[in-house]
């Protein structure tokens, strides 16, 4: 055997293992949709809850389309599909970057993969139960007068899946400076002196990820800069035991 062949068995090991943890994850997204399919017009139901609450009398969700009646619920059953499945696809990523891991690395990425599906799952916990009563409360109430409220359920689903994201992905942010402050990459002391630029920082994302109005962009600020504040408490943590 040459080298040429002993150098390609390896990668193709690694590729055929990589096919493998993905047809897993495909599948185990495909057994969690089958299982709440059946439920999909209730899932639905509970996602809208907040938006109907707030409707006025004789007013209710609409669908602009034929089709949205049915794939509306399926595209939220399938997205719900994927974020339950998370933790088994972080797991199979784990599975198959701990081998070329060390020791002390092992220590540190089991902690950040479990803390960052919780908090993904925090910050759409946070989005639905806090966020969304005070933003629906807001849109239906400034309303003009002769104007009916009537939202597409379509429509619906892309504006909560964005938010969803929106605070899903800033509640990784101690997860986020975690991982750069151990790869060397930012100094957790450095980092801290500039929170006036971070303040203004979450401000202007919060601008950027969430709907045009000042509620939805204060709520995910606000926590954002917290999280970052976090963030900064526990690589300095860190540091300060890799330094012992």
């Amino acid at each position: 055997m040459n080298v040429k062949e002993s150098s390609i068995k390896p990668m193709v090991a690694h590729l055929l293992e990589m096919r493998n943890r993905l047809l897993q994850c495909v599948l185990v997204v495909l057994l969690i949709f089958l299982g709440l399919f059946a439920y999909s017009n209730e899932l639905y139901l509970y996602l809208s809850d907040p938006l109907v609450a707030n409707l006025p009398l004789n007013s209710s969700m609409i669908a602009t389309d034929v089709t949205s009646p049915f794939m509306t619920p399926f595209k939220l059953t399938l997205v719900l599909s994927i974020f339950a499945a998370m933790p088994f696809i972080l797991y199979q990523v784990w599975a198959f970057v701990a081998p070329g891991l060390y020791k002390r690395e092992k220590m540190i990425v089991v902690p950040l993969f479990l803390s960052s599906v919780l908090l993904f799952y925090a910050g759409m916990a946070f989005a639905y139960y806090l966020v969304f009563p005070l933003v629906f409360t807001f849109f239906t109430s400034v309303s003009p007068d002769g104007v009916l409220v009537m939202t597409d359920i379509r429509s619906y689903l892309d504006f909560v899946l964005k938010l969803f994201f929106a605070f899903g992905l800033s509640f990784e942010i101690p997860v986020a400076i975690v991982i750069l402050s151990w790869m060397g990459l930012v100094d957790p002391s450095r980092l801290g002196k500039k929170r006036p630029y971070i303040f203004v920082l979450c401000f202007s994302l919060g601008m950027l990820l969430t709907p045009p109005d000042v509620i939805s962009q204060i709520l995910l600020a606000i926590p954002m800069w917290l999280l970052f504040e976090l963030g900064l408490v526990l690589s300095k943590a860190i540091s300060s035991k890799s330094e012992a």
